[in-house]
């Protein structure tokens, strides 16, 4: 079951990520740290990220496709994955629609760790205060959720529209309340997962 984990900054997506991967036997598949380490490996496709890193420019959706597709084919993601972190934007969603098609899988559901602006704004600047994040400031955190509502959050409708399950989880509870509703909803969804019956909800 390949899991896509959504949400806006600040909703709790890493830490769950890593809870659910715990719950389904899958890995948790974090695009960045996959970057980090095809680049620290020196493999050919960290040969070819490093230097667009370096120079602080994003990394191409295809690139990006291939190193999650290379992933998937480890013998420990033949059951499938915990995406993290990846798809942000539509065009990233289609580019990883055909890849998966061409490998014979599928996105089988979207949780959308639904949180309200101002929660997660708190959390943020929160955690800015605690750990010295010079880049969790409330201007920045402003921006980056400009760019979710234009880029981001689309991504959600994209796999509405092609009838994969989305399911909303309130993210805005206390983390291990958080972790029991999304564990309700994969016991609930181990099978038919695309067939609508599994909660349309967002």
């Amino acid at each position: 079951m390949i899991l896509v984990l959504f949400g806006p900054p600040g909703s709790g997506k890493g830490t769950q990520a890593v809870r659910i991967a715990e719950m389904t036997a899958t890995p948790h598949v974090s695009t960045g740290a996959i970057l980090r380490d095809e680049v620290g490996r020196g493999s050919d496709l960290g040969r070819e990220a490093k230097p667009i890193m370096e120079s602080g420019a994003l990394v191409p959706d295809d690139l990006m496709v291939r190193i999650i597709e290379k992933r998937l084919a480890e013998p420990d993601a033949e059951r499938g994955v915990v995406l993290d972190g990846f798809p942000r934007t539509v065009p990233q969603a289609e580019a990883l629609d055909s890849m998966l098609q061409r490998n014979a899988r599928e996105v089988a559901m979207v949780l959308y760790l639904d949180v309200p602006v101002e929660v997660v704004r708190e959390r943020i600047l929160r955690r800015a205060a605690m750990e010295g994040r010079g880049d969790d400031t409330a201007d920045a955190f402003t921006e980056r959720m400009r760019v979710y509502e234009r880029e981001t959050a689309p991504v959600v409708d994209h796999y509405r529209a092609i009838g994969v399950a989305i399911q909303r989880v309130d993210g805005s509870p206390p983390i291990d309340e958080v972790t029991a509703h999304i564990q309700e909803i994969l016991a609930g969804s181990v099978a038919g997962v695309r067939t609508g019956r599994a909660g349309q909800g967002s």
